[in-house]
């Protein structure tokens, strides 16, 4: 998970990024008047998957 993001892979939430800059995949917030928010950056290094801690 990165931000707004759940993704299995790096790429899949690099798509994501992508995805949401370019208005695709993810709507449009209605009543909302500003800009939309633009999405922060990866880390300069790979996400760490957090494993499946029960």
């Amino acid at each position: 998970m990165f931000w707004n993001w759940i993704g299995r892979t790096q790429e899949e939430i690099v798509q994501a990024g992508q995805d949401w800059m370019e208005g695709v995949r993810f709507g449009e917030v209605k009543g909302y008047d500003g800009a939309p928010l633009p999405a922060p950056e990866l880390p300069a290094v790979a996400l760490k998957p957090r494993g499946r801690v029960r």
